[in-house]
């Protein structure tokens, strides 16, 4: 951007002391203004969408500098340009998917609305690297300056590789937790008589899973919430009138297809069919700064791109979405919605081709949609799709999918409330509302874990949910797993001659079967558990059954070698600290940024709402690596109320104070209030940022 625009685009930074009423003199001259908060949450006040969003972008530069363009280097496909051989794979896998030309091919199709929200926020991402150039690391600065191929190649880049295809091209496994919890709570089941909202997804604690909170007001329309680092809008928010999350949802959308090669091509349906071939040539950065070149062969298939090749197979994957360009424009249209039609409306523009929805209005609506593409397909059974499909039969390649109205979706249920723990939809609803045998055997799977049960029984024991029972509810440790198989381990342990599980029984008596950071007996338990393995279905006598889903499985297939997992665990227990009754806290902590704090929570095989999943250990401690990310719990009443977490905070660059200023409320499982009204901003608002009459 040149010096002129620079002044176009000038900002004036007016500080205001002791949180007085002090405004410049240009804040009146315009509507466009950045009132930055304590927690460091941007809330920006516009009169049309160009200015919204490039105050936005301008924000997040704030806040997030240097990790948006590194994000966005790599999600370009030059990771290894800039930063070296280890981006080189990523840069790989970039160019097999195809990217840079599907971006080229958004770019032409996207709605002109769409085109506006991009194009206002890379102007506002770059008014702010060039106006603050210290803000950037030196090597981060070849990135610059960014363009609106850049935010279209970062949504692919995270829609594509870590949620839709993440289980296919392997790359979410290391966090077998990744997902959310959200719950709608109609009004009568609430003791307000407000419907209320839980918001709350489970990400990596690191870079492209990062969220950004901002609050925005567009000619008076209040809209709060949060939205991945890079990316424009809001996608997970609430406003005056209602609200919304998302949950990875069970669903199918991505097949990996074997296919057998054959005299230079590959067979399909008894042919020898050729491959589309061309080639793209990476630079890789050297230690001494030189660049080398290296050509990289592209196949494709009428599967799709080929991912893997070895010998004689080769593996294509084939992805739903990828002609959907308007994705952070639906987002858009769901957060300026003021009633459910108007939101169902916007979810009928099917952009979003993955993640459950989860609803609740002022009028007291309650609504969940079992949301994303799903593929139209020949074999009706769920482990037809769920595997390595055999490549050779072309009636395997899908090419259709379903309409939304083909989705299931519960509204207003009869029990009043709707829960999705990244369970499948059937269990949205305890008794279910949804019957399986009424959809596709290739829609959703058919089971419920221990972490949505806990979900869905916190509910079912409350006819009354207050306000505060709702955040404690979400903010809960207790572990489901415990409760369903404790009395079945003190049974067995009563039954044998094991001195040393007797004595580790007596802890596990007195614990209070959750994982906070004072329990004792939790990590005893943890230490059992993980030898036991929840998720392995035959270590139960009773198997999970959906005729009853909540309350499967149960009991030992293998009593005695309970026992024997429970005197191992006790024993290592007391060769590493001495004592069964270390507090969890002692042991499982949170190493973010320089803090170091007693942490709570687990991941959630064994029934725990509370999401924290371990990220990492050492000789003495293990620490968390994601889970609970973005948190709102919101109460749709005459005037909006919500408390809301973003864990880690809402600010990456190392000199700000904001890159983890919230994990002591984490750490004491707290929330804190989301300043949404006028008042509320004017009086926390440390900083404003003002742009002038000329600017835009």
């Amino acid at each position: 951007m040149s010096k002129k625009s620079i002044k176009i685009y000038q900002i004036i930074v007016c500080i205001t002391l002791s949180f007085l009423n002090i405004s410049c003199s240009q804040t009146e001259k315009t509507a466009t203004q950045i009132a930055w908060d304590s927690w460091g949450v941007p809330h920006i006040t516009a009169d049309n969408i160009e200015e919204l969003f490039y105050a936005q972008g301008w924000a997040q530069m704030h806040n997030h500098a240097n990790m948006i363009l590194e994000l966005y280097g790599s999600s370009r496909g030059k990771g290894a340009e800039y930063w070296g051989k280890a981006k080189l794979q990523n840069d790989m896998l970039i160019h097999t998917l195809g990217f840079e030309d599907l971006a080229n091919t958004w770019e032409t199709e996207q709605d002109s609305e769409s085109k506006i929200i991009f194009k206002s926020f890379v102007e506002g991402l770059n008014a702010y690297a060039e106006a603050h150039p210290e803000a950037i690391a030196e090597q981060n600065r070849v990135v610059l300056p960014l363009t609106t191929t850049d935010v279209n190649m970062h949504v692919m880049y995270v829609v594509f590789t870590r949620f839709i295809g993440g289980n296919d091209l392997g790359r979410v496994q290391q966090w077998p937790d990744m997902g959310s919890n959200t719950y709608a709570i109609a009004p009568k089941r609430s003791a307000s008589g407000n419907a209320m909202l839980v918001q709350n997804p489970h990400l990596p604690w690191w870079r492209e899973f990062l969220f950004f909170e901002s609050h925005l007001n567009l000619n008076g329309k209040n809209m709060y919430g949060s939205t991945l680092v890079g990316l424009p809008g809001i996608a997970i928010g609430f406003n005056e009138h209602l609200g919304w999350s998302h949950t990875d949802n069970t669903i199918d959308n991505a097949d990996t297809y074997e296919l057998e090669l054959k005299e230079d091509g590959y067979l399909l349906d008894g042919e020898v069919k050729a491959f589309e071939r061309s080639k793209k040539t990476i630079k890789i950065k050297q230690e001494d700064g030189s660049l080398v070149e290296q050509e990289i062969p592209l196949l494709k298939t009428v599967h799709g791109p080929v991912v893997s090749q070895k010998e004689d197979k080769a593996l294509a994957l084939r992805m739903v979405g990828l002609d959907r360009p308007d994705m952070v424009l639906q987002w858009w249209r769901m957060i300026n919605s003021s009633s459910f039609d108007e939101f169902e409306t916007a979810l009928k523009m099917a952009q979003i081709p993955f993640w459950n929805v989860m609803y609740a209005d002022k009028a007291g609506e309650i609504f969940y949609l079992f949301n994303g593409l799903v593929p139209k397909r020949t074999e009706d059974t769920w482990a037809y799709w769920d595997r390595i499909i055999p490549g050779g039969k072309s009636a395997d390649v899908w090419t259709e999918v379903h309409d939304y109205a083909d989705l299931p979706k519960v509204k207003n249920p009869e029990n009043g409330w709707l829960q999705n723990a990244n369970d499948p939809p059937w269990t949205s609803t305890i008794p279910m509302t949804l019957n399986p045998d009424n959809y596709p055997g290739y829609m959703a799977p058919q089971s419920m874990a221990f972490r949505p049960q806990r979900s869905a029984r916190m509910l079912i024991e409350d006819n009354s949910i207050t306000f505060d029972e709702l955040v404690a509810y979400k903010l809960s440790t207790r572990l489901e797993f415990a409760d369903r198989i404790l009395d079945d381990l003190f049974a067995a342990v009563d039954a044998s001659d094991s001195e040393k599980a007797k004595e580790a029984k007596l802890v596990l008596e007195n614990w209070d079967r959750e994982a906070n950071a004072d329990s004792k007996g939790m990590l005893l338990f943890y230490y059992w558990a993980r030898k036991f393995n929840s998720r392995n279905t035959a270590n139960y006598a009773e198997q999970w059954s959906i005729d009853k889903p909540n309350t499967t499985p149960d009991g030992f297939s293998d009593p005695k070698r309970a026992v024997q997992l429970l005197e191992k665990a006790a024993h290592e227990m007391e060769a590493k600290f001495g004592s069964l009754e270390t507090p969890w806290g002692d042991y499982y902590r949170i190493n973010y940024n320089g803090k170091n704090l007693p942490a709570n929570g687990i991941d959630g095989s064994m029934g725990v709402f509370r999401v924290a999943w371990p990220g990492g250990a050492d000789d003495n401690n293990m620490y968390v690596g994601g889970g609970d990310s973005w948190v709102g719990v919101i109460e749709f009443g005459d005037q909006v109320k919500a408390k809301v977490l973003l864990s880690y905070g809402n600010a990456t660059q190392k000199d700000s104070p904001h890159f983890g200023d919230q994990l002591e409320l984490f750490s004491k499982k707290e929330l804190r209030d989301a300043w949404f009204t006028k008042e509320d901003v004017k009086a926390h608002t440390v900083k404003i940022e003002t742009f002038t009459e000329n600017g835009f």
